[in-house]
């Protein structure tokens, strides 16, 4: 078991903590990326409340546990010294402000969704969702796989699959993690060798589904888009292109982890419960990969193997997110219009142009020119 240190060695109290968190989650823009960031720079630099080792830690298992890469780190920095208890405030906390205003847009989406104002919003906002994530996919691929010429390889096979086959393949992550596992960090065997009506049914469906992409979908929280785009557009045809593209733009315009468009999802799909059972069934997986593991991960997270299997996961879910960037551009640029919005969008980003207020003016103009 890890070193717990005391009350008087602690340099805050978990109150401090959860009121961290609370608020990052209440105004925390700006995407997985972002978001480690700001944990980093507000706990480990600023405040000293965190190590750096027992950060890079955190990261490190958030990146080889499938779930939302932010999420799962608040979970473990409140690990670090409060133990379970703390992981489940912290993580309850980061979780909880973003969740309500997806449920709120939510109900105003299905209330008030054919309106010509919400339509002609939607118009360039799903174009500029695409921007906003193809300048994402880009960061991340830059930032992950630097001159690997393996994980390139790995990168462009998940992105041309995702792409062609419109869905996302388990397997594929799976694959992609052993293959640079035995490249870079074989077993010593092969290496002397080689030298909408809430139903109990609806309900079960949407925490099967829900529960499988919070266990399986590694990397940051854009990673789940493909995913959750095979599951509930064409696997159970819950929503259509239109509606998936807004579900995507709704987690972008709030603060927190980007996979809260799970609650959104639910929500349309069946309610004020299938808003609940998505997002508990989301969560819970990462949540029980981030406490169990905690205690042993300082021991074994820097195992060569398990490096290696790690790199070629992550390789593979950025490459299914740049596949996502094409399957959701066909249904979002349509024309010259959308067309100019993605290029505009992505540009902006590039910029450092926060991408919710970027999302409300390309609605703003979609209200004033579309309508």
């Amino acid at each position: 078991m890890p070193y717990m240190p005391t009350a008087q060695e602690k340099p805050y109290n978990l109150k401090e903590l959860v009121l961290y968190f609370l608020k990052l989650g209440a105004i925390g823009f700006g995407g997985p990326v972002a978001l480690i960031g700001y944990m980093h720079r507000d706990l480990v630099e600023e405040r000293g409340w965190i190590s750096e080792e027992d950060y890079k830690d955190g990261l490190a298992l958030s990146q080889l546990a499938p779930g939302p890469l932010a999420a799962q780190l608040s979970m473990y920095l409140g690990y670090v010294h409060y133990g379970v208890i703390g992981a489940t405030a912290t993580g309850v906390a980061f979780i909880v402000p973003s969740f309500l205003m997806v449920l709120g847009l939510g109900w105003a989406y299905r209330r008030y969704g054919g309106l010509p104002w919400m339509q002609a919003a939607f118009y360039l906002i799903g174009a500029c969702v695409i921007g906003i994530i193809a300048n994402s996919a880009y960061k991340l691929t830059k930032k992950t796989l630097g001159d690997r010429r393996l994980l390139w390889t790995l990168f462009l096979a998940a992105a041309l699959v995702t792409a062609w086959t419109e869905s996302e393949w388990i397997a594929l992550f799976l694959a992609a993690g052993v293959v640079v596992w035995l490249v870079e960090a074989p077993p010593k065997a092969l290496r002397r060798f080689a030298a909408r009506s809430v139903d109990p049914h609806t309900l079960l469906a949407i925490a099967a589904f829900f529960g499988k992409a919070g266990a399986f979908v590694f990397g940051s929280g854009l990673a789940i888009v493909p995913f959750l785009y095979g599951g509930v557009v064409r696997e159970h045809q819950w929503l259509t292109d239109r509606q998936f593209l807004d579900a995507v733009a709704v987690a972008m315009i709030t603060p927190g982890p980007v996979v809260i468009t799970v609650g959104f999802i639910g929500y349309l799909v069946a309610g004020l419960p299938g808003a609940c059972v998505a997002a508990a069934a989301t969560f819970l997986p990462c949540y029980l990969f981030t406490i169990l593991p905690a205690p042993y991960f300082k021991r074994y997270g820097k195992n060569p193997a398990v490096v290696a299997f790690v790199d070629g996961v992550t390789a593979a879910a950025v490459g299914t997110i740049a596949g996502a960037v094409v399957v959701l551009g066909r249904r979002s640029v349509v024309d010259w219009t959308t067309a100019a919005a993605a290029i505009a969008s992505a540009v902006l980003v590039w910029r450092r142009v926060p991408e919710p207020w970027i999302v409300l003016l390309a609605g703003t103009i979609g209200v004033l020119a579309f309508r």
